[in-house]
């Protein structure tokens, strides 16, 4: 229990900071990039905890899968509560480039914050482990620089699995975008939590290139070029079906509609018909 214990507690620490970093940028909106900065460290930073205790906890600390999978759901629903429409995915923010709704310099500002802010977090992370204040914490400490890696399958499997998952979150997240945050978030956490146990045995669905390059490129078994087609091309490609099949094309790149017939907004009269006939 004491292990849980230091756990929340720096869960805490990093919700703090978090928090504390959109309350400051409320007046200065321009400075967004600085909150997915924030996003991103907060959320590979708790899910860098939320991993120990899937590695280390479940036999050194007493902890069952039911308190992992609980811990990943309240981490990622506290993260959307938290940060709000900075979702400290560097796929979301080029999403959000395709569909016009951002422009080039933003985009890039916030993608390089997100993966800035993931490698802030790792490098807190190890520094947290190395403190030793549980044995789990000190059992990950020693295997910090033989961690295990998250893809445990073949390239081509990592792929398919990576883009299928992404293909689903985002056909959801768009349907949910102009929904109430208050169904928005928990349905996104619960399907997120979902995709993740679910695919644990093969790459952890991360979907989101700034999380899996936090998580798990710094681990051996696969070359860095390796890892990003599983975990960068992957989800993009996945994200990129998802807006294709929602919006029948993709606005960034061309305007006509592939897939949907667009239905005329002006109809003639009925009326109109009747006296037509009768001329």
């Amino acid at each position: 229990m004491s292990g849980l214990n230091a756990s929340l507690g720096y869960f805490v620490a990093v919700v703090v900071f978090a928090a504390s970093v959109r309350t400051l940028l409320k007046k200065w909106p321009r400075f967004g990039f600085i909150m997915e900065f924030a996003s991103s460290f907060m959320l590979v930073a708790c899910w860098l905890e939320v991993q120990t205790i899937v590695e280390v906890g479940e036999w050194a600390g007493g902890l069952g899968p039911d308190v992992t999978v609980t811990m990943l759901f309240v981490v990622l629903l506290t993260h959307g509560v938290i940060c709000g429409s900075a979702s400290g995915n560097p796929n979301l923010a080029v999403l959000r480039f395709l569909q016009l709704e951002a422009t080039t310099l933003p985009t890039l500002l916030a993608v390089v914050a997100q993966f800035l802010g993931a490698h802030l977090a790792l490098l807190v992370a190890v520094y947290y482990w190395s403190l030793e204040l549980t044995d789990m914490h000190m059992i990950k400490n020693l295997m910090a620089r033989e961690c295990s890696t998250s893809l445990l399958v073949s390239l081509l499997q990592g792929f398919f699995t990576e883009c299928v998952c992404a293909l689903i979150f985002h056909l959801v997240h768009l349907n949910l975008k102009r929904r109430s945050a208050l169904i928005r978030v928990p349905l996104i956490a619960v399907l997120l939590t979902f995709l993740s146990h679910t695919a644990r045995g093969y790459t952890s669905a991360y979907m989101n290139p700034s999380l899996a390059y936090g998580l798990t490129f710094h681990c051996p078994g696969f070359t860095v070029t390796e890892y990003a087609v599983v975990y960068w091309l992957g989800p993009f490609t996945g994200m990129t079906l998802a807006l294709l099949l929602y919006m029948g094309h993709i606005p960034r790149i061309f305007a006509k509609n592939l897939l949907y017939f667009q239905k005329t907004r002006f109809r003639v009269p009925k009326g109109d018909k009747g006296e037509k006939k009768k001329m």
